[in-house]
């Protein structure tokens, strides 16, 4: 459901399922039409949410049947995202030789696939982590299936921006899981995981700024150009910064998760603002996009290490 997280991964796993026969799917390309970069990142950031509200006192079940359905809904989001972006895929060079543009997993298979991940994952989550929980999956899905695959990427260069909504849901998912309330500490995680993501995403979209163009996608770089990108990258990255204070001063996390996680807001930011000397966009942007990567995975370790007890 990120949006965006690692799609970098996801392309490296396409890459292995392009070896299967064209005559038919592997077991490959069942995990790889999930998107299991964006899964696997998108899981730390439900488990510290649901951390995060537990304040180390957890109910393990509870958290595994969280992130179970978690993992399902957001699968099947991604399992959609394939099956509609389908055509698209076949103009890009990263996209063009996974299960769906080669033939090699049928589309009524791959819907039917979708509809099985998701009705199992929402009954996970209303079943075990609350009705919340459930709503919140809904709202994740529909954002990224109907809002940002079905109407903004093909149509706006607003798409990452609205479509980070979907990726912020995973730690409030986790969160409300054991709180049952939208509160605070729902709300700063939300911000986290929705501000991380556009700056994170369009530092990829710099690097492939082409391709997108070639596939006819009105991604920001490409309608507005690199430069107009950087800017915008600014106020997302900016806007980061308050969230580790407002941790601390909350009493949700300690003063270690302070230091780090502002210490890498300012690297980012400062990394950031020397993209506007850089002589080559494509190697600043690969700075940027992997530092995001590592911005987002540090965050979050330290802020379930340094968590506060409840």
């Amino acid at each position: 459901m990120d949006n965006h997280m690692t799609y970098q991964a996801s392309a490296d796993s396409a890459a292995l399922s392009a070896k299967s026969p064209p005559e038919g799917a592997s077991w490959r390309d069942f995990i790889t039409v999930t998107k299991p970069g964006i899964i696997r990142s998108n899981l730390i950031a439900a488990f510290a949410g649901y951390w995060l509200a537990s304040g180390w006192d957890v109910q393990y079940g509870r958290l595994i049947l969280t992130l179970l359905g978690t993992m399902l809904v957001m699968a099947s989001a991604c399992v959609f995202n394939n099956y509609f972006d389908r055509d698209l895929d076949m103009k890009m060079e990263r996209t063009r030789e996974r299960g769906l543009p080669t033939g090699r997993l049928k589309p009524q298979t791959v819907l039917l696939y979708g509809i099985g991940l998701g009705i199992a994952g929402l009954a996970v989550l209303f079943a075990f982590s609350g009705v919340l929980a459930g709503l919140f999956g809904i709202v994740g899905m529909f954002v990224y299936v109907v809002v940002y695959t079905l109407w903004l990427k093909r149509t706006s260069t607003w798409s990452t921006s609205v479509g980070a909504i979907s990726g912020a849901m995973p730690p409030v998912i986790g969160y409300v899981a054991v709180t049952g309330r939208v509160d605070l500490g729902a709300w700063l995680m939300f911000a986290m995981l929705f501000l991380w993501q556009p700056p994170h995403f369009w530092a990829l979209g710099i690097r492939r700024k082409e391709e997108y163009r070639a596939a006819g996608f009105p991604l920001l770089p490409v309608v507005k150009g690199t430069l107009r990108t950087k800017y915008q990258m600014i106020p997302y990255v900016l806007l980061l910064l308050p969230i580790p204070f407002l941790m601390y001063a909350y009493d949700y996390a300690g003063i270690f998760y302070l230091i780090i996680s502002t210490g890498l807001s300012l690297g980012w930011f400062i990394l950031n603002l020397m993209g506007f000397r850089a002589k080559d966009d494509d190697a600043w942007a690969k700075k940027s996009f992997f530092f995001s990567i590592n911005y987002l995975t540090v965050s979050l370790i330290v802020l379930v290490l340094n968590t506060v007890h409840g």
